[in-house]
């Protein structure tokens, strides 16, 4: 987990260093910012993605069941943080609305570039448009690190078919964990009008030929 120390003009080189520790200590990863950085980073990374999250799922609100059953990851993963708490992040997005809404005007500026663009997406240029806030994306994603900090990494996933019965995914990830893989990543997906679950593994790309060939040896069905 990340800790920021941000040591203001009248921080004692020794409270700064109890807090370094302390941070070491409990497994975190420390980083050194003035206050002002710290408040813009976590605009950009903490408080943007809350806010499109709660923005997605808001136009949920009134959608028939019917187009709610067709719902899949990509719907779940967008609007997972949605359900966060409304109380505490009125005192955060209002701690640090300045940050934020600089980052929203860029936000609302590549909107309207792509609402324009989608009013005739037959004219000229709109393909290249829309396929260049795609590329886009693509690179901002691979930037995001791995697990605790860490450089980006490539994982290899597949999935393995769970029954829908009690402590089948108990029962997986043990299992895992005795062949001796690092479970990187780790997606559920509840196949509609089957009694089956599907659980997405992602690995080290190292590890997934012989975690695969362990698990189905173990009687589980694997789809790579």
């Amino acid at each position: 987990m990340p800790w920021v120390i941000c040591a203001g003009p009248e921080s004692s080189p020794q409270a700064v260093r109890c807090a370094e520790s302390l941070a070491i200590d409990l497994g975190g990863v420390v980083s050194r910012m003035s206050a002002e950085d710290h408040d813009s980073s976590v605009a950009l990374v903490s408080h943007l993605p809350q806010i499109m999250s709660s923005l997605v799922a808001s136009r949920l609100q009134e959608t028939p069941a019917q187009a709610m059953a067709l719902a899949g990851n990509g719907l779940r993963d967008v609007t997972r943080i949605a359900a966060s708490d409304p109380r505490l992040w009125v005192q955060i997005l209002s701690g640090n609305a300045p940050r934020l809404v600089e980052i929203l005007y860029g936000v609302r500026e590549d909107l309207n570039r792509l609402i324009n663009t989608l009013e005739d997406p037959l004219a000229d240029g709109a393909r290249l448009d829309m396929a260049q806030l795609i590329s886009e994306g693509n690179t901002g994603q691979a930037r995001i690190p791995g697990k605790h900090g860490a450089p980006p990494q490539s994982f290899v996933s597949f999935t393995v078919l769970v029954d829908d019965t009690p402590g089948q995914i108990a029962r997986l990830l043990t299992e895992i964990g005795e062949i001796g893989v690092n479970l990187e990543d780790l997606r559920l997906e509840h196949s509609s009008g089957q009694q089956v679950g599907r659980a997405e593994i992602s690995v080290l790309p190292s590890r997934v030929h012989n975690l695969v060939h362990e698990l189905s040896a173990r009687g589980w069905k694997v789809v790579e």
